[in-house]
């Protein structure tokens, strides 16, 4: 099914067939991360960032029944704009295609996609993880088992700082996923330089992120990497700060009842108000540095393919 249905447009054919890099982006930032007008200048921006460290953006996205690979302007304005977008994560992929609508992706959508279209690099601004009380819940980001199976590389600011930050470490590290800190030997926590969560690998630059790349699938190892890049020092937010905020916003989740696959943007949502839009600004400060790194990876990685 994947064949006929993936769609990777020509421009993004033609670079990868060249052996060229290309940078994976997903669509749920446009579509459920980030307001109106907002959603579509960071869109536009991050694209603009890539190009210009020599890479090719590929922006995934589900449109009348295909899985679209490099969407254009038009459709990237429609995801920004449309009020009907399914999000889509790998169990959502048959039925939003069958039913032929528009589906953003998320972390683990856009690994699939990318691994299928052959792109290796994949730039975002926190991955899923282990929800606070998932020992009860047992609500756990289908991006940690993606990051397992999927050969990619994702460059992030660390999980979004909403989660359980350990235990989400801990089901990587059972998974087997390498976590490499990207000039920094400690887990970013997104909105904040540092979790404290200490790190056992560091790598200090793009080159030295390519050659583990190249080292770790040739062993055979099929899953991905994270590259946990902090957020820029000038947007980033002190770690008491953002933790009490995010106590308020949980709590006043569990009040309104939201549950599932509708936490996080709602806490995200919340965490901007909140914040006087500070965590707003510190989330497109960091999207557009994980751009940049994940561009200059890209590059490296094309440079000396295996």
């Amino acid at each position: 099914m994947i064949s006929s249905a993936l769609d990777i447009r020509t421009h993004i054919a033609d670079r990868l067939a060249a052996g060229g890099p290309v940078v994976a982006l997903e669509s749920t930032v446009i579509a459920h991360g980030l307001p109106h007008p907002r959603n579509i200048e960071v869109a536009q921006r991050l694209q603009e960032i890539i190009r210009a460290a020599g890479a090719t953006p590929a922006t995934i996205g589900l449109v009348a029944g295909r899985l679209v690979v490099g969407l254009s302007d038009g459709e990237i304005e429609r995801f920004a704009t449309a009020d009907d977008i399914a999000k889509v994560s790998r169990r959502d992929f048959a039925p939003v295609l069958a039913a032929g609508g528009l589906g953003a992706t998320t972390v683990a959508a856009t690994m699939f996609a990318a691994a299928q279209a052959g792109i290796r690099v994949f730039a975002t601004g926190g991955i899923g993880g282990v929800h606070r009380g998932a020992e009860s819940s047992f609500d756990i980001s289908a991006d940690l088992p993606e990051l397992a199976r999927t050969p990619v590389a994702v460059i992030c600011a660390g999980a979004k700082s909403v989660l359980d930050l350990p235990r989400t470490l801990e089901v990587l590290e059972t998974h087997g996923v390498p976590v490499l800190g990207y000039r920094t030997a400690t887990f970013p926590a997104f909105y904040t330089t540092s979790s404290g969560l200490a790190l056992e690998h560091r790598v200090d630059d793009p080159a030295a992120v390519a050659d583990i790349m190249r080292t770790h699938w040739a062993l055979g190892l099929s899953g991905g990497l994270l590259i946990a890049n902090p957020p820029p020092e000038a947007a980033a937010m002190a770690a008491g700060e953002v933790d009490a905020f995010i106590a308020e916003a949980l709590a006043a989740a569990t009040a309104a009842g939201v549950k599932g696959k509708d936490v996080t943007p709602y806490l995200l949502s919340d965490l901007a108000a909140r914040s006087g839009g500070r965590t707003l600004s510190a989330n497109i400060a960091l999207l557009e540095d994980n751009a940049a790194v994940a561009a200059a990876i890209a590059v490296a990685y094309a440079a000396a393919p295996p």
